[in-house]
């Protein structure tokens, strides 16, 4: 039967939501994307067209050409979720950005797939300010015939090595669906230290010889002395007077608890961003070794194999796209677990 299902992903990026569709054996079609720098990960690791092309311009059409001979239509996608998100800081541009989860309830209403499933913050029905934006999709995929599943996935609930909480909605005009239960408790959560710590160490900005993306960032002399100062699952709060920024000895600075931090390997990691690879920018302090985490540890926290491919052989790594890339992925076994709930709903 999954010879008739075929799965487009819209916002695929790198392809961490699609390759969940893929370990779990579905026929991934294509990802649409505007970031022409995914299109290497994304059509080397799935064996899917990777199309450039902006969500709000597809036509029904291109659409169909790719569900030809598909008796059951999948879509899926992660709508970018910046101007939801706690981290966000948009004002101006926030309107226009909340248009892009409306362009996928356009699409969907343009295919008409059988199911759907959209990955996005919690911030999105939790926070009064965007609830109504969810609330709007929501209706109109109703007003469509689809019957609806939606809640807030804790990760590491999931086995998932990361401290991430994600709105996921499901979709379909074939009947009730639903997640599929969590598989780990507190008891038995998958750990930083179960994931990378059996990689090499690294120091300050060196790169691994045997893996171009096994690297860190370099760390100034200033952030060594505040690293080395930072216990595991400590922050700035415990350095000297000294180290730390005048910014965090305001009143207002108490509440940025997590920068200049350092993980634990006995629990899960916090929720990778874009910006994962500087210390400086959350708690992404090694556990033991006094630097950020690498471009590896992000993307194996992101739950992505060590196989996948990121970057054509003997191309340099940049960092800064690589680390966006891996920080807005969708993690590769949230991917499987959403798959696994649509295999459950088709009895496949």
């Amino acid at each position: 039967m999954k010879d008739s299902i075929g799965v487009i992903d819209l916002f695929c990026g790198i392809g961490g939501l699609t390759h969940g569709f893929v370990k779990e054996g579905f026929d991934v079609l294509a990802g649409f994307d505007i970031d022409e720098t995914c299109k290497f990960a994304y059509e080397t690791n799935n064996n899917a067209k990777f199309i450039k092309k902006d969500v709000s311009a597809l036509s029904k059409e291109e659409l169909e050409e790719y569900y030809i001979n598909k008796d059951i239509k999948i879509l899926v996608g992660c709508a970018p979720c910046q101007p939801f998100s706690k981290y966000s800081h948009t004002r101006k541009s926030e309107d226009d950005k909340w248009k892009l989860l409306y362009k996928f309830a356009d699409v969907i209403e343009k295919v008409g797939p059988d199911i759907v499933s959209m990955e996005n913050v919690p911030q999105l029905i939790q926070s009064k300010k965007h609830k109504h934006v969810y609330e709007s999709f929501e209706k109109r995929l109703k007003d469509l015939g689809y019957n609806i599943w939606s809640g807030i996935v804790n990760c590491p609930e999931y086995g998932i090595p990361q401290n991430r909480k994600r709105l996921v909605l499901l979709a379909s005009k074939k009947g009730e669906i639903k997640l599929i239960e969590p598989t780990h408790t507190k008891d038995n959560f998958v750990t930083v230290k179960d994931v990378i710590g059996d990689l090499s160490p690294l120091a300050s900005g060196e790169q691994d010889p045997k893996d171009p993306i096994h690297k860190s960032s370099q760390v100034s002399e200033l952030n060594m002395r505040r690293i080395r100062s930072t216990p595991p699952g400590g922050g700035w709060k415990d350095w000297d007077e000294e180290l730390r920024c005048e910014c965090h000895k305001k009143p207002g600075g108490a509440t940025y608890s997590s920068v200049y931090g350092r993980m634990l390997w006995n629990e899960p990691s916090p929720t990778m961003t874009t910006q994962c690879t500087g210390i400086g920018n959350g708690r992404f302090g090694h556990p033991e070794q006094d630097r950020a985490i690498s471009l590896r540890e992000a993307a194996i926290l992101q739950t992505f194999p060590r196989n996948y491919k990121f970057v054509p052989k003997n191309e340099k790594v940049i960092t800064k796209i690589l680390a966006r890339q891996i920080g807005n992925a969708v993690p590769v076994d949230l991917g499987k677990v959403i798959a696994k709930s649509i295999k459950n709903h088709l009895n496949i």
